[in-house]
């Protein structure tokens, strides 16, 4: 019998369109699927993304002892929990899915210079960062080319789930953690309102946004009261749905173009963080903005206590749900960067603090491209808070529906409830801490 091989689980808790475990399967022995809680992540990473991942793993050990194998969990150092698995098991070759960032990388290199064969495979995007470049350079710095190309690229083809995984004889899987137990750690306060995570209840999302929400994505996708997007982000965000799977099977339906560009979207700012993995500590293009310094204001952001109704309720829904509507995202963003003048790495903290979704690549390149300090081709690019709110949420329905204080006010008045001249306003809801004539 062949000796058996490791495949290293990280954002791709799923058993469809696996090429790192199709491939290992494919050596005809053993197969050893691992994850391991590594302690120096886990403090780092935000509490709702923790009690997701914990949801993930165990549906993902689920699935694979349904088809005979089972998921190993260790908890420690990656490397040093993967390499004592390889010893115990005989193993030399690790596959695992190519990560983008700066923590993927080292981990990549660690794992060779300690001896193992260490492969890796896509699955993490639609297109693999660097399958497609420009003629000069290594990666795109503006969309539209990328997207073009992206769109004429060539696809490989999605794989099916195993029909069976063999786990070397005596080796024992661990426990996979409960969302108690790592939610004592990381950062950030669990959501009330958090989706459960896991790939079952992905490809169940999945089916339902392919019919019931799909064909109007195109003329929803913006509407903040309706809530018309996907929702399928975190499912993406650890692999729990293979982003080419869901492009694939929507692409061709009413609805899946406007959808899919938005996967693009994705695959572009992989490709950016792949070529550039500084992007949240620096500029991506330097602007030599003067920053503020504004505790109180950005205190005042974070709670959604800015006055500024829709931005509020952006933020409170983050608290709620441990998500934001794409278009609060960009509207919270613009306020925070362009009429507060608050460095977009507070932003970008806080919401990787609470987001189920939040991962480097999308996360911090979408705050730089707000900011202007990324790949906007127009960095002074503005999200007036009330034209935003007037266009997408007109009779103020998303506003009153997390903002409670608002709630008694008739249609558009939710997003005007002071006076002119920060007179009195509602009872218990703050005045702009902006000036209104920028809002």
């Amino acid at each position: 019998m062949a000796a058996p091989v490791l495949v290293l689980f990280t954002q791709d808790l799923r058993l469809h369109d696996h090429p790192a475990l199709t491939t290992a399967l494919r050596a005809a022995g053993p197969v050893v699927p691992l994850f391991v809680l590594d302690p120096a992540l886990v403090r780092r990473a935000a509490r709702n993304r923790l009690a997701h991942l914990a949801e993930a793993l165990a549906d993902l050990r689920s699935g694979l002892r349904e088809v005979g194998g089972d998921l190993v969990v260790r908890r420690g150092d990656t490397v040093t929990e993967t390499l004592a698995v390889a010893r115990e098991t005989g193993a030399h070759i690790v596959h695992l899915s190519e990560g983008v960032s700066r923590t993927a990388a080292r981990r990549l290199d660690r794992l060779r210079a300690a001896g193992l064969d260490a492969r890796t495979h896509p699955g993490l995007t639609v297109v693999p960062p660097g399958d497609i470049t420009p003629v000069s350079g290594d990666h795109y710095k503006v969309f539209t080319p990328y997207w073009r190309a992206w769109e004429s690229s060539r696809w490989r083809e999605v794989l099916p789930a195993p029909e069976r995984v063999d786990l070397p004889a005596g080796i024992d899987p661990g426990e996979t953690p409960t969302a108690e137990d790592l939610t004592r750690d990381g950062v950030g306060t669990l959501a009330e309102e958090r989706r459960a995570g896991g790939w079952t209840l992905a490809r169940e999302r999945l089916r339902a946004w392919l019919d019931l929400g799909l064909a109007d994505y195109g003329d929803r996708h913006d509407d903040l009261p309706g809530a018309a997007t996907s929702h399928l982000s975190a499912d993406l965000r650890f692999g729990c749905l293979s982003p080419l799977e869901v492009a694939r099977v929507a692409r061709d339906l009413p609805g899946g173009a406007e959808y899919v560009r938005q996967l693009a979207w994705r695959d572009f700012h992989h490709q950016v963080t792949a070529a550039f993995p500084d992007i949240t500590v620096r500029d991506y293009r330097p602007r030599d903005r003067e920053w503020r310094q504004d505790p109180e204001a950005l205190a005042a952001w974070k709670e959604g206590r800015t006055g500024v109704p829709v931005v509020d309720a952006g933020m409170r829904q983050l608290l709620r749900e441990g998500f934001m509507h794409n278009r609060t995202r960009m509207i919270t963003a613009a306020f925070l960067t362009k009429t507060l003048l608050v460095h977009w790495r507070e932003g970008a903290a806080h919401f990787d603090a609470h987001l189920v979704d939040g991962d480097v690549a999308n996360d911090f390149g979408n705050w730089q491209w707000v900011a202007g300090t990324g790949n906007d081709t127009r960095p002074n690019r503005s999200f007036n808070p009330s034209r935003q709110a007037k266009r997408f949420d007109p009779e103020g329905v998303y506003v009153r529906r997390y903002v409670p204080e608002l709630a008694e006010l008739s249609g558009a008045r939710a997003h005007s409830p002071w006076v002119e001249g920060f007179g009195e306003g509602v009872e218990g809801y703050p005045a702009p801490i902006a000036d209104p004539g920028k809002l």
